[in-house]
């Protein structure tokens, strides 16, 4: 729980109340919100939870996806899929290592739609 000092806007810090302050003698030991910039405190009386239900991003796809496979070439290569050995295969090529590498090579089998890169 993150919570700003309503005098400043400063971060507020969880802290425990040290002994030696007569205003705050009675609650020495307790945690309080204290503001490091100015003089402002709120003394933690009971026990503060927040429960949050964070919601997952969904993953897009960077390579590939839906429509990776539309409007793509084919190409002559042996599908590595041991029962299938099919000789035709949809192909595209992507750079995804840096400028001195050279391209990857994805392949997608006509007949049974395995995919492999070169």
């Amino acid at each position: 729980m993150l919570l700003f000092c309503p005098t400043c806007s400063s971060m507020l810090r969880v802290t425990k109340i040290p002994p030696g302050d007569p205003s705050t003698e009675q609650y020495v030991g307790q945690n309080r919100f204290e503001c490091l910039t100015c003089p402002y405190q709120f003394i933690l009386k009971k026990r503060y939870y927040e429960r949050k239900m964070l919601r997952q991003k969904e993953v897009d796809d960077v390579i590939g996806g839906a429509g990776s496979w539309d409007n793509v070439d084919k190409v002559k290569v042996q599908c590595p899929n041991e029962k299938c050995r099919n000789d035709e295969a949809y192909w595209y090529a992507l750079q995804i290592r840096s400028a001195d590498e050279p391209m990857t090579n994805f392949y997608k089998c006509t007949k049974c739609s395995k995919q492999w890169r070169d």
